[in-house]
């Protein structure tokens, strides 16, 4: 949608993320490089994922039913997707994803850099 008063688009773009949750990545840049972790959730509006024990930022909190003591809480925040790459476990180093048709025309995960299928 177009909205006249601000001369800017109001159209979400959702990023197709070939990542899916419990896929174990490497930190390819950044603050946390080279650590590894597992995919606690994907963000496809935002094109970012949760990474388990990366990005961890300290939060304020209120006392609530969650945390009746309140207090600094650390919590994960998302991370680029542009700055994580899954590990293939026969190399064990990062690659990249591409996507293969098999014999009954079904979409498969493949590692790009040895075109094994990801389980």
């Amino acid at each position: 949608m177009f909205n006249p008063r601000t001369k800017l688009s109001t159209v979400k773009t959702v990023f197709k993320i070939r990542l899916k949750k419990d896929d174990v990545v490497v930190v390819r840049a950044g603050k946390y490089k080279g650590q590894t972790g597992k995919v606690v959730a994907t963000h496809p509006s935002t094109n970012k994922v949760t990474v388990e024990g990366i990005n961890i930022v300290k939060k304020a909190m209120k006392p609530n039913k969650q945390y009746p003591q309140g207090g600094i809480i650390p919590i994960t925040k998302p991370i680029d997707v542009s700055k994580v790459g899954i590990i293939d476990p026969s190399t064990k180093k990062a690659s990249r994803i591409s996507y293969k048709l098999d014999k009954e025309g079904k979409k498969t995960r493949v590692f790009t850099q040895s075109g094994k299928e990801i389980k």
